[in-house]
């Protein structure tokens, strides 16, 4: 048993907590009520203290460290104001399902409830965004509850754990046990695969005829690639993912359909509606895969595995929900389930891949951002880490870039908050410190947390930041020609020149505005040691190969996608005579 025999201030046992469960970098901005704790880090040999600009960038930093390693990411912020800038980080963490561990000061306990200066309920206030919470009153409870929190955090179906500690408490003194635990009799989150639903599974994929893989985040939360990837080959059952379970499966196998759904692939899309089973794992039916739920895979079987059982008949009623871990149950078929021999059904799959390709009209005058996409994913090395923020940008680099390998995406998919792609570039760098990490973002999202550039010069955090300026919101503008008629409800944001902001803040830049510079400036990004900021100018054309193409509109079908010329899929097939209605 270790007990340290003299006493020690509740900060300083908070500190080799933390140390003691691995953690090596903790994004923070110190304020009142967490000084003590920040006094204690400067006294660290273990952990990194990285001050980021702002404290939601620091919650994103946790989160972008947190999907690059899987480990949890750790935040620290003052009470009040500090406190509830972390929680649209700590939302994102959830709906993702990452695990990170969000730690706030509180004012003193003898204080609490009297609306003291920066006073706030944090416990109270993300209450719906956590895994679980502590507002810790007891010095002797320090130890437990940070092994528990992390404990919690990355086990079952990861997610955030706050964390709240008074002033008075990290003030105390006490002689630290730190093998105290807490007996959790009501968390098991070590479920066992049950037997039946397992073998029954198994004989519904060896009697289906037009079986498909969806697969989502819950792949790459479990480590579940490599058994992903036999049980693919093993049985020749064609794949498709998510946006969140992007690289979970290579996208340049015959086998991967790339990504479904609001702006997948179109064969995906028809494959997925056309197919007898669907063998969903780790994945949660959200509305921008399924569309309209009562049209979703009309006739088809579906085998759901989940670990949380919160998600199995949530939104689809499915035949056979399996609650348990996704690489448990996928070594499981891969020791039972037989080669299948599904040629006729690949082959239907190939015509409709000919027919429907990710494609764009191309410029010789003005720079296509596919194009650019495009010229990334062919240059940057293949460990390269992608970030992105929220718009056209993340959904064309979805399509376009091509991912490979699992942790090398970090895309805020549930929660869609913009601001998020710099700061999680960022808290994969410092994770990362020798690969290469881009953030690839538009200029309305990298503008919600440019602050961090002087984060990235004063830490030497070498990201590289591609930024497609069109002076526009593009995503909302996109709507607004295809369902408001054009009218522009405030989404022109302006001029911005990124490349001179970035100097401002001493950091390396260029700007390209034609399609021969494109190269050389990628090239030339990619060689600089340092933090680079490469502003890519292009004008927000409002035709159809200005939007993001592909595009199933909210609460339609897949017979409803719009196709590059305007037409839907469902006039294309009327006219072929492929479809009567």
């Amino acid at each position: 048993m270790e007990t340290v025999a003299q006493k020690m201030k509740g900060s300083d046992i908070i500190i080799k907590s933390l140390e003691k469960e691995g953690v090596d970098v903790i994004f923070g901005y110190p304020g009142g009520a967490s000084m003590e704790i920040h006094q204690a880090l400067t006294l660290s040999k273990k952990i990194r203290m990285v001050l980021p600009r702002h404290e939601q960038a620091g919650a994103f930093a946790a989160c972008g460290y947190a999907r690059a390693t899987g480990k949890p990411g750790v935040c620290l912020a003052t009470s009040g104001p500090g406190a509830t800038n972390l929680i649209t980080g700590i939302m994102d963490a959830k709906m993702d399902s990452v695990p990170l561990i969000a730690i706030t000061g509180q004012v003193a306990t003898t204080m609490m409830g009297g609306d003291a200066f920066q006073e706030t309920d944090i416990v109270g206030a993300t209450f719906p965004c956590v895994k679980h919470s502590y507002l810790v009153k007891d010095i002797n409870m320090i130890p437990a509850v940070i092994n528990e929190a992390f404990y919690i955090a990355q086990t079952g179906r990861p997610g955030p754990v706050l964390i709240d500690f008074p002033k008075d408490i990290q003030q105390q003194e006490a002689i630290p046990d730190f093998n105290r635990r807490i007996h959790r009799p009501g968390y098991n989150p070590d479920i066992a695969p049950p037997q039946k639903p397992i073998l029954e599974s198994a004989k519904m994929i060896a009697q289906a005829k037009r079986p498909i893989i969806y697969a989502g985040g819950g792949i790459i939360s479990a480590e579940a690639s490599e058994e992903l990837r036999k049980f693919v080959r093993k049985t020749k059952i064609p794949i498709t993912t998510t946006v969140m379970g992007l690289g979970c499966y290579p996208e340049d196998d015959p086998l991967s359909l790339r990504m479904l759904g609001m702006h997948g692939a179109v064969y995906a899309n028809i494959a997925m509606n056309k197919a007898d089973l669907v063998i969903a794992l780790g994945v949660r039916f959200d509305d921008r895969v399924t569309g309209k739920l009562a049209e979703f895979c009309k006739g088809a079987k579906f085998i759901h595995v989940d670990v949380d059982a919160g998600e199995l008949n949530k939104n689809i009623k499915v035949d056979v929900p399996i609650q348990a871990n996704v690489k448990d149950v996928l070594r499981e078929w891969n020791d039972i389930v037989k080669t299948g021999d599904f040629t006729e059904w690949q082959t239907q799959i190939d015509g409709w891949k000919k027919e429907f390709p990710h494609h764009y009209k191309k410029s010789s005058k003005v720079i296509n951002p596919q194009f650019v996409i495009e010229q990334l994913g062919k240059l940057a090395p293949k460990d390269a880490i992608v970030s992105v923020g929220v718009g056209q940008h993340q959904m064309w680099t979805a399509q376009f870039y091509g991912f490979h390998t699992p942790r090398n995406w970090l895309c805020s998919s549930g929660l869609g908050a913009m601001g998020f792609g710099l700061p999680a570039a960022m808290g994969a760098q410092v994770a990362y410190p020798r690969r290469t990490v881009i953030d690839i973002d538009g200029d309305g999202s990298f503008l919600m947390n440019i602050q961090e550039l002087q984060t990235l010069r004063q830490e030497k955090i070498p990201v590289k930041c591609v930024i497609l300026n069109n002076k526009y919101l593009g995503m909302v503008a996109q709507w607004e020609d295809r369902f408001y008629k054009s009218v522009r409800g405030h989404t022109y944001i302006g001029d911005a020149d990124f490349a001179e902001i970035a100097d401002a803040f001493g950091i390396k830049s260029a700007t390209v505005t034609k399609p021969s510079q494109v190269v050389p400036a990628i090239k030339k990004m990619l060689a600089h040691k340092g933090p680079f900021v490469l502003d890519v100018k292009y004008p927000y054309d409002d035709r159809s190969h200005g939007h993001v193409i592909p595009m199933i509109p909210s609460n339609r079908t897949y017979l409803d996608t719009i196709l590059i010329g305007g037409t839907t899929l469902r006039d294309y097939w009327k006219k072929k005579g492929i479809l009567k209605e």
